[in-house]
């Protein structure tokens, strides 16, 4: 076995696929005895991406079985990946995380997590604009593979790299993981603005404000950014934001036509990071001082706490001062290298946040 992957949804089998065509040998490990074997044997992900073959090199195993792996990628919610890097057996030197979600208890990206539940191993994160279905069909698409020491980002690139899926290689894993994480959220943002039946130019403010907001917390939290203007930045956001193939979209285009939170998610069948990263982005940011009212209100939204029309509405009613980023705070690596009396020329905006009830506990 080249690589072991984690998570035998949509999204771990799309990575599977991918690394096989490859010509890597790929386990596939998963938790349910019954959709395991019917993988086996009709070699097919017939529950959550029917009709592609999975190449003769992909095995499928039961987690319980998990040995050491060269390569070893977690494409399971972020919510699991604790539970599960705690129960692995066996050597893993490098880690690839491709879960794109904040830890909800803690607010932590999962690279953290992985670093901390597995000091000896490598920890690696891939992310971009990756539809699962878009991948196993061929079509061509780019991803950043990112992790603090060179060598295991271009492991991953080389693992994953071919005509149709193109990887660049990243030191900036924190810039990288929240950027895949974060536009969750907005892509859920974008879903509502569809669903309630506003205009593309809706979306687009919308949409742009989020991003603007996605920055100020991402470089806040120590990235940079060139990440979130880039792949997996901007051509995550653009791709997830406006695609029905994206689950958080459609969660956020059905609770905008009319249903509630709850039937939206029964109707998916899916995880929707978007929802649990919206909370705990929402209480870290509260927690640093960080103003993000785009994400606050799709939070509100998400929780059942405001109308999805009224929140839209109070959003568009706000963007109306100087637009801008402050990069007064910055480091010189995180705005690229540039010199700092230039950056500063940048205009800085001043944020109100939109609560819906003045009460409104700032807790998660």
């Amino acid at each position: 076995m080249d690589v072991a992957v984690l998570g035998s949804g949509s999204w771990g089998t799309a990575l599977a696929i991918l690394l096989a065509r490859n010509g890597l040998d790929v386990t596939i490990f998963g938790r349910d005895h019954e959709e395991l074997m019917i993988m086996r044997h009709t070699r097919e992900n017939l529950k959550y991406l029917p009709g592609f073959t999975m190449p003769k090199n992909v095995t499928v195993d039961d987690i319980a079985n998990l040995g050491d792996s060269p390569m070893t990628v977690i494409a399971v919610p972020a919510s699991a990946v604790r539970p599960l890097l705690a129960e692995m057996q066996g050597n893993h030197p490098l880690l690839v995380m491709a879960s794109k979600g904040l830890e909800l208890t803690t607010g932590q990206i999962v690279t953290d997590v992985a670093a901390e539940m597995k000091p000896d191993s490598m920890v690696a994160v891939l992310s971009g604009p990756n539809l699962a279905v878009e991948i196993v069909q061929g079509i061509p698409t780019a991803a950043v593979a990112a992790c603090t020491d060179p060598r295991g980002a271009d492991r991953v690139r080389s693992a994953f790299m071919c005509p149709s899926f193109r990887v660049y290689a990243s030191s900036d894993v924190k810039g990288v993981e929240l950027a895949g994480a974060l536009k969750n959220v907005l892509a859920i943002g974008g879903g509502l603005s569809d669903g309630l039946g506003f205009g593309d130019n809706t979306k687009g403010a919308l949409l742009a404000r989020g991003l603007k907001e996605m920055i100020t917390y991402g470089l806040a939290m120590g990235g940079h950014i060139e990440t979130f203007l880039g792949i997996a930045g901007v051509g995550d956001l653009f791709a997830t934001a406006s695609s029905k193939l994206s689950r958080n979209y459609r969660l956020g285009y059905l609770i905008g036509s009319g249903k509630h939170v709850a039937d939206a998610l029964h109707e998916i069948g899916q995880t929707t990071e978007g929802l649990t990263t919206a909370e705990a982005v929402v209480h870290i940011a509260r927690q640093h001082g960080i103003q993000i009212p785009v994400f606050e209100t799709i939070d509100n939204v998400v929780r059942e706490k405001i109308q999805p029309r009224g929140a839209v509405s109070l959003l568009m009613e706000r963007f109306t001062r100087e637009e801008g980023l402050d990069f007064g705070h910055l480091t010189h690596q995180q705005y690229g290298g540039k010199d700092s009396e230039h950056v500063n020329d940048a205009v800085h905006e001043e944020e109100v946040i939109i609560h819906d009830d003045p009460s409104h506990d700032t807790g998660a």
